[in-house]
């Protein structure tokens, strides 16, 4: 740590004004009036900017289904639609005088009927989020893959479990913060902004009714944390249109209760209903997934997260046949987003639940029914019955490497010898995928209008008259290390020392193509634009070494930045004289050759750029990692509280580019999956209220909660990727809430409870179940 880091809360031009918001206390309401005079006598005020107001100037922000009756605006207009939701803006010469304007604002509201469950929701007489939408159901899609009857009938039987995965999300050390300036004089906006969001510049300029190359967004800045949250779009439109009709810079950093109450980054918040059915021997013919999504008021991106689980609908095993039928709706509550994943580690979750409910029916060995349905290595590549295919993997090796790594065999004695003392202990294990390399096919899977299928990733590189290379890419970083990526690679495609190889962050004019951080898909799409560029070089200086040593381009190859003949590698031409000849000596140059040595290569995602079949067969992401969990968790029975004692993760993700990183996403992201599953949820009051407003109420795992965590690497190069390299950007949190539940779950069946369902699993739950099974006559 140097702190040296550059946030967007240290970006202050000269005059800048800052922001504090008026938000609704109702969860629905009628805005009747907004009187601003006394916020406007304040000291320091300079405006209040109403929805109404803000609406005339600017049209409404992006939702990415047809529900065109749902116009989504930065401040509420005539009605608020949820309990935090902004409905005026205070600009001041500081943060705290705004505030202090902001306390004068009075708004008149009406309440209104609200709905919070998501499927009450979803009934033909709930109250209306959106009333001219007609429905709460925004989107609802049924696909039916394989031959379902016949893998039905020839089950010996069907386990369902209906398991909850309530709202949580990332919630990052740095809350969202924007700063806007227009200048005037060049009808340009700049934009610094923690974002993490494709299509970024673009929707800032349609919302703001310009054109898009009158926006400059500065990827230049620290972002302190997202995996996915990080959208802020309403936030850059208010601080812009306030910039542009203030003629001044404006500052809008929200603080921890504008982010938590009505910064619209709560992630999934689903009920799902998944039915497996099996034959005597515990082999899986069929699953059915049946899924509610709460998407808040605003759906936004995140009903998009319901086509991920295509790409992945039986996990990884065996399962000829399939059946997935997905509906978002809207509630009264702070809109979502996609969270680390896309969705998918709640699949993963529901997917796990239910196979340990079948072990558990069967009177079978969970290790030993998981290997009976594992897709076994050579049948890769592997398609499943929504059309994607797999590409590579050896499931059962890293299984037995997660059992390896944990000891199992001492790990089960531990625990019963904890049983024995009086503690409910349980083994929990979950085997899940990654999927890598987002696509933007999602969009068509669940809005067949809209045609998109490529999300290219794009690099320039340049070497300059002295030999030096920088590396320019158009992308945030929130502590993924892409520098340290970007330059390994680049290095080792030019035989060149990675520590020389300079990385820099050009902003959204000056840059290439790029759709941010997103789906695990840096590595493997921004690695195909750097081997492209790489390839591009190295071909500009074959044919300079080969015109200098009078032979044919086919004739040379090039060896650690030097051009050698194939047949006599003596006879060479060193990287520092293909440069000074690219640069200086026309004379040397081959006949037309262009000077300077520069390339920009963009690249499609891998196995992209066809369209979803009308029955929603697709092959939604190019790659596959995969994760095995094993822990051990103890349970107090005085408490109810959980204490996880032993973790272990084996992971594949191909080729690991940097084994550090790798391990810091493990690590990371099973940690964020153990708050998932014991700790972090928003909470509502029948009210339609916030109950999570602090860290005070939504709790985080700290140092004390995440035991320590061993993990181990398996390697299955991907076939279709330019290093054989698989996402990893959100390894650890795809598996760990399925493994920390069937801990837990392990741990209350032995007791003679029932298994719990839903996450997190607070100590009330588990004394409520522990309570149940004694007064059952269960063990004491």
């Amino acid at each position: 740590m140097t702190g040296r880091g550059r946030y967007v809360a240290d970006v202050t031009p000269p005059g800048t004004l800052h922001v504090a918001l008026v938000t609704s206390p109702f969860p629905h309401a009628r805005i009747l009036d907004v009187d601003v005079n006394e916020a406007l006598t304040s000291e320091g005020v300079v405006c209040v900017l109403t929805g109404a107001e803000l609406a005339k100037a600017t049209d409404p922000l992006r939702q990415y289904l047809d529900v065109p009756e749902v116009q989504w605006r930065p401040l509420a207009v005539d009605e608020t639609r949820y309990a935090g939701e902004w409905v005026a803006a205070v600009v001041a010469t500081s943060r705290a005088l705004a505030e202090d304007g902001a306390e004068l604002v009075v708004v008149d509201y009406d309440p209104l009927p609200h709905v919070l469950d998501p499927e009450a929701a979803a009934l033909p007489d709930a109250p209306l989020v959106h009333p001219r939408h007609g429905t709460n159901v925004m989107a609802h899609r049924e696909f039916r893959w394989g031959e379902v009857d016949a893998d039905l009938v020839r089950a010996a039987g069907r386990t369902t479990t209906r398991s909850r995965w309530h709202r949580n999300s990332t919630v990052p050390l740095e809350t969202f913060g924007v700063v806007a300036s227009w200048d005037r004089g060049r009808d340009l906006l700049d934009i610094w902004a923690s974002i993490q969001m494709p299509q970024f510049p673009e929707q800032v300029a349609g919302a703001l009714r310009i054109a898009s190359n009158r926006v400059r967004v500065h990827f230049d800045v620290d972002v302190g944390g997202s995996y996915g949250v990080k959208r802020g779009i309403k936030h850059a439109v208010l601080a812009a249109h306030l910039s542009r009709t203030l003629g001044a810079p404006v500052k809008f950093i929200e603080d921890r209760t504008e982010n938590m109450h009505g910064g619209d980054f709560h992630g999934p918040d689903r009920i799902f209903d998944v039915e497996l059915a099996y034959t005597a021997e515990g082999v899986f013919t069929h699953i059915r997934i049946d899924v509610v999504d709460d998407e808040g008021a605003f759906p936004g991106r995140s009903p998009l997260q319901l086509a991920k689980p295509i790409g992945a609908i039986v996990g990884p095993y065996r399962i000829p046949s399939a059946t997935y039928h997905a509906t978002a709706v809207t509630t009264n509550k702070t809109g979502q987003v996609a969270v680390r994943g896309f969705g998918q580690s709640p699949t993963n979750y529901a997917i796990e639940d239910a196979v340990d409910a079948v072990a558990r029916e069967l009177g079978m060995d969970r290790w030993e029914l998981r290997r009976r349905n594992f897709i076994q290595p050579d049948q890769f590549p592997y398609r499943i019955p929504s059309g994607t295919e797999y590409d590579s993997g050896n499931y059962p090796a890293v299984l037995d490497k997660a059992v390896a790594l944990a000891d199992l065999p001492a790990l089960t004695a531990r625990r019963d010898a904890l049983r024995a003392e009086g503690f409910a202990a349980g083994i929990g294990v979950a085997t899940c995928l990654e999927p890598g390399g987002g696509n933007a096919i999602f969009e068509n899977v669940m809005n067949p209008a809209n045609d998109k299928t490529t999300f290219p990733e794009s690099c320039r590189l340049r070497v300059d008259g002295t030999g030096q290379v920088t590396a320019i890419v158009a992308l945030s970083s929130a502590g993924q290390s892409h520098d340290t990526m970007v330059a390994t690679l680049v290095g080792e495609g030019l035989g060149r020392d990675p520590a020389g190889v300079e990385v820099v962050r050009a902003d959204s004019l000056t840059g290439m193509p790029s759709q941010s951080p997103v789906g695990s898909r840096m590595t493997i799409v921004l690695g195909a634009a750097i081997a492209g560029a790489c390839s591009e070089l190295i071909t500009r200086l074959q044919a300079i070494g080969a015109h200098r040593l009078g032979v044919g381009v086919e004739e040379v190859d090039y060896v650690d930045g030097d051009v050698v003949v194939t047949a006599d590698r003596t006879q060479r031409v060193p990287w520092d004289e293909l440069v000074a000849t690219a640069h200086r000596k026309q004379h040397l140059m081959p006949a037309g050759a262009q000077p300077g040595l520069e390339v920009v290569h963009v690249a499609h995602t891998p196995r992209s750029g066809t369209l979803a079949s009308p029955d929603g067969t697709v092959q939604l992401y190019p790659c596959y990692s995969f994760e095995a969990h094993v822990v051990l968790a103890v349970i107090d029975q005085g408490t109810g509280v959980v204490r996880l004692e032993d973790y272990n993760v084996a992971h594949d993700c191909g080729t690991v580019i940097n084994p550090e990183v790798v391990r810091g996403m493990v690590y990371g992201g099973t940690a964020h999956g153990i708050g998932v599953a014991l700790y972090e949820r928003f909470a509502f009051s029948e009210e339609g209220q916030p109950l999570t407003q602090s860290f005070m109420d939504y709790l985080l795992p700290s140092a004390h909660e995440v035991p320590h965590i061993a993990d181990v690497e398996h390697c299955t190069p991907s076939p279709y990727t330019s290093h054989g390299q698989k996402g990893a950007g959100e390894a650890g949190y795809m598996g760990a809430p399925a493994a920390v539940a069937s801990a837990v779950n392990d741990a209350l069946t032995a007791e003679g409870a029932h298994a719990l369902h839903a996450l997190p699993i607070t100590p009330s739950d588990v004394l409520a179940a522990l309570r149940g099974a004694h007064d059952r006559g269960g063990p004491q």
